[in-house]
């Protein structure tokens, strides 16, 4: 999770979390069974059993419940594999787009009916937090790094989407072996 994000929650209370994930809980659920054009609020908060005012004091709306929802499942796989708290080398960068690629195959078997907005808001917010990852990664060269970090975030995103979006998948390693290239050649300055 991004560090202000992971903060926040931490001094949440007890019950304050335990609503919050029993909201998180309800929406991926119901992404599951009608996909994100046909999910509201109300829909939510009958499947968690809570009022909507109960909802409105965590999300303002199923928008910002999507990215929170997004932002805490990557960050969550990117901690799993410690990318969070190291900086760049090769072996972190095919992490990374395993992960990325992972990612976005589980999405898009889990979401019912995935539609362009769905998948335009969930693209928006990934990309963030990939930029903002590559960025830490980056940071202690004397390079600049905004534009390769860009570059990078682009690269890792499409490739990704084009993987999870193929009728025949290759084997996801063979498919990182060869996206590799693409990307890390943008960031070999920074080995």
């Amino acid at each position: 999770m991004s560090s202000k994000l992971k903060e926040l929650e931490e001094k949440l209370d007890p019950r304050v979390k335990r609503t919050r994930n029993l909201i998180l809980t309800s929406f991926q659920s119901l992404l599951t069974e009608k996909g994100f054009e046909s999910v509201s609020v109300q829909d939510v908060t009958n499947k968690a059993e809570i009022n909507r005012v109960t909802f409105y004091a965590h999300f303002s709306d199923k928008y910002e419940l999507l990215d929170y929802t997004v932002q805490k499942a990557f960050m969550s796989e990117v901690e799993k594999r410690n990318l969070n708290m190291c900086s760049y080398s090769p072996d972190n960068l095919r992490n990374l787009i395993l992960i990325v690629c992972e990612f976005l195959v589980t999405l898009h078997s889990r979401c019912a009916q995935p539609h362009e907005q769905f998948e335009s808001l969930v693209e928006g917010t990934f990309k963030k937090h990939l930029f903002e990852l590559l960025s830490r990664w980056l940071k202690e060269s004397k390079l600049p790094t905004e534009l390769p970090a860009t570059v990078a975030t682009w690269a890792i995103y499409g490739l990704a989407t084009h993987y999870s979006h193929l009728k025949k998948r290759p084997a996801l390693e063979t498919f990182v072996d060869e996206a590799f290239p693409l990307v890390a050649v943008n960031l070999e300055q920074f080995a």
